[in-house]
């Protein structure tokens, strides 16, 4: 167990000294220097050792303490300041078990590159004193709706299989444009690519590997409401999905074409894709469960009535 508390939601670092056979790191310190300095500078990791925020299982570590190999340290890192995501994280249901979240747009799952505080798994801790909190699984930054959340750690593996193994039923709301060119139910499959450090990702011959149902629920003003109904997890992949049909997600920064970056203050183009249900056998109760998100995508047009 971690000797440092949650910070903002946020655990600790650990470190696990390294065997050191030519004795090049003499003090903990030099670790510290040799691992973290090009980061941060010595002068940063010699101020967080004065303020005792390296610490062992003993206690702060002392800037000349000699070296162990095999040693854990922990230690909060310093978090860049972030622009708060001005919208609630809506509960849908809580017990002993799990959290059903009703994420807002912008607001990532889990604590990843520049988001770390400012992410669903953080504010819920918080907000919940929840310190075990975990996701069963993960949902885009700019997609709203539904995230399990696990209370208990130790049942954190039985919902994760849940989705790993497809137990999982999910249904997608998403608005684009109404093209009656189009024929509608139909399910697409295709062999998506993603490669590491390019935004979008892109369909390519080959075997496929996912497979999304899209069907016209309603039309209204030139634009359509879909369902979208994935029976596979891969990223962006209903995004690609529909931008292929020529039904790109109405404000998708990425799809069909990748869009100039905005600014992190600026939440008025929402993309306009919903996690809407949930729906599975819990694998502790063995209770059938569906949930359902309260939100509502935000440039479907209100019909006269409502």
């Amino acid at each position: 167990m971690a000797p440092l508390p949650q910070r903002d939601g946020i655990d600790p670092v650990r470190l696990r000294l390294p065997e050191d056979p030519d004795g090049v790191w003499p003090t903990v310190r030099d670790l510290l220097v040799h691992r973290f300095a090009g980061a941060v500078g010595a002068g940063r990791v010699d101020a967080m050792l004065r303020d005792g925020r390296f610490v062992g299982t003993d206690g702060p570590v002392a800037p000349d303490e000699p070296y162990t190999a095999g040693r854990y340290v922990w230690f909060h890192r310093d978090f860049a300041p972030e622009t708060p995501v001005p919208f609630e994280i809506g509960i849908v249901h809580r017990d002993e078990r799990m959290v059903i979240a009703d994420k807002p747009h912008f607001l990532a799952t889990t604590p990843r590159g520049s988001h770390v505080t400012e992410t669903a798994l953080a504010r819920l801790r918080r907000d919940l004193g929840l310190p075990g909190l975990q996701p069963a699984h993960r949902l885009d930054r700019l997609t709203a709706g539904l995230v399990l959340f696990v209370v208990r750690p130790g049942d954190r593996g039985a919902y994760q299989t849940l989705f790993r193994d497809r137990r999982v039923r999910k249904e997608y709301e998403a608005v684009a444009r109404y093209a009656p060119e189009v024929a509608l139910p139909v399910t697409v499959r295709s062999r998506i690519e993603k490669e590491r450090g390019v935004p979008a990702a892109r369909e390519v011959p080959g075997e496929p590997n996912s497979e999304s149902r899209v069907e016209l629920l309603d039309r209204r003003g030139g634009l359509g409401r879909y369902r979208l109904m994935p029976a596979t997890g891969r990223t962006h992949q209903l995004r690609v999905h529909m931008s292929g049909l020529g039904l790109p997600i109405l404000n998708d920064p990425l799809y069909p074409a990748v869009l100039p970056p905005v600014g992190p203050e600026d939440f008025s183009r929402p993309l306009q894709l919903l996690a809407r249900t949930l729906e599975f056998t819990d694998p502790v109760t063995g209770e059938p469960c569906r949930f359902t998100s309260r939100r509502r995508l935000a440039q479907w047009p209100r019909s006269i009535h409502s």
